[in-house]
Order: structure tokens, then C-alpha cells, then sequence
């Protein structure tokens, strides 16, 4: 079985130091990295749209970019790791990707977006390989987690509080047997 860490630009260090901490000798490290196609069609979209420019595409001058990016994010990663490991680059759907790669894997690390507790600190991307992944998912925090929002206040006194209870009724307490 495979553990497989998804990288991005924000959170490897994170992702890899969990990996390594947490994953067994004898499991396979997967890194895995994905470049969001949505820019390099972007690029293309706004070349092919601009009638009677010339010059060269910039979607390929961004591609490999992004293919040099990547490959210099994975060798860090990697040596961050400091044990073999396989090294995957994939473009497309960032959620889709990992979600694919993931397929069969005995564990997925995921970093959580931010650093702020609460329902905000996952993503669209991570919230979407959360709730598809077929194995175990661990999100880690990126960095130091700050407080998270405060709890909601207390309605103001005649107010409905939630939950339909009503402020001006006793609670029967629990259920008593029948007789």
C-alpha cells in the first residue's frame, strides 16, 4: 500500500513532515503534485481570442513553467522526506487528480487552507477530496492554527433560542418508564 501526500506550494513542508513522522518503513511515499490546467487553458483561451495577434502561444511557455515548478517542488519535497520515494506530477482538476491518485492508497495527507480554525479552513479543492477520497484522508495544519471564530452569541432575552426550545418552559427532563 501507498501513502500518498498531495503537494502544493503552500503546504509540502507541512505534508511531508507528517508523512515522514507518521508513515511506516515499510509503506511506499507517494508526493504527489498537480498543475491546475485551468490556467494554461486561460493563457491559450486569451491568445486564440486576441484575432490578428502573432507570436508564440503562451500556453506553452507557461507549461513549462509549470512542468519546472513542479519538478523542483517534488525534488524538495523528496529530499525533505529523506527516504525513497515515487514522484508524481499530473495536470488537470486539482480535486480530481488527487482523488484519482488516491484510489487504492492506504493513507492521503492533505493540508487544510489557512490558518484560522473553523468551517473556512478547508478549501474547495481539499473540502471536494475529503468528501470523495476512497481511503483515509489526514489534514494537517500548514503552519501555527490561530483561534477559531468565537461561538454564535446568545439570542437576546424573548427571542426563540434554537433548537425549538422555548425560554419560558421547564425542561420535563429525560423520559421516565412506563408503569
Amino acid at each position: 500500500m501507498t501513502v500518498l501526500v498531495w503537494i502544493t506550494e503552500d503546504s509540502w513542508a507541512a505534508c511531508v513532515d507528517a508523512a515522514g513522522a507518521l508513515a511506516p518503513a515499510t509503506e511506499d511515499v507517494t508526493l504527489l503534485h498537480v498543475t491546475d490546467a485551468a490556467a494554461l487553458d486561460a493563457a491559450h483561451g486569451a491568445f486564440t481570442g486576441l484575432l490578428g495577434r502573432t507570436g508564440a502561444d503562451p500556453e506553452t511557455q507557461l507549461a513549462a513553467m509549470a512542468e519546472t515548478a513542479a519538478s523542483e517542488l517534488l525534488d524538495a519535497a523528496a529530499d525533505r522526506l529523506g527516504r525513497p520515494c515515487q514522484r508524481l506530477r499530473r495536470l488537470g482538476r486539482p480535486e480530481h487528480e488527487v482523488v484519482t491518485a488516491a484510489q487504492g492508497a492506504a493513507l492521503l495527507v492533505v493540508a487544510r487552507e489557512g490558518a484560522v480554525a473553523g468551517p473556512k479552513s478547508l478549501g474547495k479543492a481539499a473540502r471536494f477530496v475529503v468528501d470523495h477520497a476512497t481511503c483515509p484522508v489526514l489534514l494537517i495544519w500548514a503552519g501555527p492554527v490561530l483561534a477559531g471564530p468565537p461561538p454564535p452569541p446568545k439570542p437576546p432575552h424573548g427571542e426563540r433560542p434554537p433548537h425549538g426550545r422555548h425560554p419560558h418552559r421547564e425542561d420535563p427532563g429525560p423520559p421516565q418508564p412506563f408503569e
